[in-house]
Formats: C-alpha cells, structure tokens, sequence
C-alpha cells in the first residue's frame, strides 16, 4: 500500500461557544491540509467541550438550580446528528479532501452523548462512534452508547480505519472487537494528558499491530468563559488540559510527539503495509489467538428504551381504527344465547 501523511491537532475547545470552536476547527483543518494530511484528527469532545473542573452541583441525593444551569447551558452547546454543524465539518473535510474524525458532543433529546465523528474526503459523514463507558463523573452528563457504533472504516487509500474515545482504550474487549475488524489506524480522540497515557498509546499499538493517532485537547482557563467556576481557579494561565497527542507506529515507535502545554499540529508519513510486517508474529484475532479456549460475542443491535413496530402512520391508524371496530363490531350470537 501506498505511504500516507497524517495529522493530529492539540487544540482546545472555545467552551460554551460552538460556533467559535468550529471557526477554529476550520482553520486547523486547512493547516493540516496544507502540510498533505490525507487522515486529521481532532480531540475528544472538541465540539461542545469538555467541562473539566466542572461538578455541576451534584452532591449524593441532591442537585442544585446553578448546576442544572450549567447542565442547560452545555446541552445547548451540544450538536445533533445529522445537524447544521455535522453539515460544517463535512464541508471542512471536503475542501481538505482528507478523513476527518473529531470529538464532538452530540445531542439526543435531553440527552448527551460523547461522539467520535467520521468524515469522508467527499464530505459525507462515514461513521459515528458513541463512548460506550463515560469515566466516573462523565456518567452524570453523558449518556452510555451501545454496540451499534463500533464502526471500523474501510477506506480506499487509508486502509481500516476506526475510533475508540479516551478510556475506552483501557476496555480489553473493546480493543478486541477493532482488531477483529481488521483496524490498520486506530484514531484515539482523549483528553487524557497524563504520563501514562503515552504507554497505553504505544501499547494498544504494539498488542493490535496498527497505527494509533491519539489527538488531545489544550485547554486553559482563558478559553472558558468569565462566569466558570471550576476547581482549579479562575487564573488565565491556568492549563486545564495539558495535550500529549502523539502519533505511534505498529512496532509501538513514536513517530510524532507527545507535545505537551500548547497548541500543535502534528504529522507523521505512515508506511502502511508495516501493518502487515508487524503482524507476521503477533495477529491478536487470528494467528495469535485461540478461539478454542476464548471467545468474545458483540452485541450490534442498537438499544432503544421504547421500541415501536410499524410505521407511524400505521401505528396511529391502527390505533383510531380499533375502538371504533370494537364499539362497531356485531354481537356473537352464540354468546348471546349463552347469556354470556
């Protein structure tokens, strides 16, 4: 396969402000563009935020008015799928003529769902991958998703490509339903800027044999708005979020990164067929597993509180028309004489 340059972008949301945040993003992209990425790939939670510092008054047994404000105020900064946004980003993504995945949050209803968004160079929306398991606090604002958006991309010029959102990437199973689609780059939008996000990067790497391009946020205090309250103070220097993107080969080498306390954009060429040199002697869902000892079963059906069957139209019909046969409907003569 052909050799491809690819990117990832350290830059933080414009908490609060969408529309500032996909300004941004539009500029990031073209840079990325520029410098002949084929694949861009930006944060978790790019598009909507990340709240860190934020506890949105939750207490154990209570919540408070202020942080059923605050709860407001980020559902209104969430963006639907399909929406005016996701239109957008697939413009972005045509005018690169390059992949694009971004973290976005994603609304549903009332409820939120941490996203990861994948773009086509034609500017299609491709695949959509919902967090299956928020991390502690998340649980109070996101929603969990199911095993209907675990996509894993077949592109013509990229190979297999896919996306698992932060600490999902410490889910074993989940690192094994990927392999077993064949994933070649492993896209990991996080906002994760600890040291050892960087061995479980290089490892996930190593164990699925692919390429890994971790894409996290650089977020300071000066980027919220004046009215956040959040723990770490209200200092403009402040870092909430440090970055550590970086980019690994499928021998576990660091080709780009981590860069850490600024902003960057950082590209790396990826020889493809390593993928293939890498998985000679070690194919975590085919050589080198033993089925008849393990198994894994994925569940892809979509999950849903309240199924209806039957279109709409025929649900209502049906509905109308059933009392009215009831009330309608001539009286059994035999029960009649029955007495029944």
């Amino acid at each position: 396969m052909a050799k491809q340059r690819v990117a990832v972008v350290q830059t933080g949301s414009r908490l609060f402000d969408t529309a500032a945040t996909l300004a941004r993003m539009e500029q990031l992209t073209e840079e990325a563009s520029a410098e002949g990425a084929r694949l861009i790939v930006f944060p978790e939670a790019y598009i909507g935020g990340y709240p860190k510092g934020l506890d949105f008054g939750a207490r154990v047994g209570s919540r408070s008015p202020a942080g059923r404000d605050d709860f407001l105020r980020y559902w209104q900064g969430a963006i639907d799928v399909p929406g005016p946004e996701v239109a957008a980003i697939g413009e972005m993504a045509r005018r690169a003529h390059a992949w694009l995945v971004v973290g976005v949050i994603e609304r549903e209803g009332a409820t939120l769902y941490c996203t990861a968004l994948m773009f086509g160079p034609d500017g299609a929306l491709q695949g959509r991958h919902r967090k299956l398991m928020p991390t502690a606090s998340e649980r109070l604002i996101w929603g969990m998703g199911d095993g209907s958006t675990l996509p894993v991309l077949a592109t013509h010029e990229l190979g297999n490509i896919g996306a698992a959102i932060c600490w999902e990437n410490y889910m074993p199973a989940l690192r094994m339903a990927m392999y077993a689609q064949g994933i070649g780059i492993w896209c990991a939008p996080t906002v994760d800027d600890r040291d050892i996000w960087q061995c479980t990067m290089r490892h996930i790497a190593y164990e699925g044999r692919c390429f890994v391009l971790s894409a996290c946020q650089y977020l300071t205090r000066a980027d919220c708005p004046e009215h956040y309250d959040c723990i770490q103070g209200n200092a403009p220097e402040t870092t909430l979020i440090r970055g550590g993107s970086v980019i690994v080969d499928p021998l576990g080498q660091v080709l780009a990164g981590p860069v850490y306390d600024r902003e960057a954009i950082l590209t790396a060429e990826l020889d493809l067929d390593d993928i293939v040199r890498g998985r000679f002697d070690l194919d975590a869902t085919g050589h080198y597993s033993r089925p008849d000892v393990f198994a894994l079963s994925v569940d892809t059906r979509g999950r849903r509180a309240v199924s209806f069957q039957g279109e709409p139209s025929e649900r209502n019909a049906q509905e109308q028309k059933q009392p009215q046969e009831r009330a309608q409907a001539p009286a059994d003569p035999e029960a009649q004489a029955a007495g029944r």
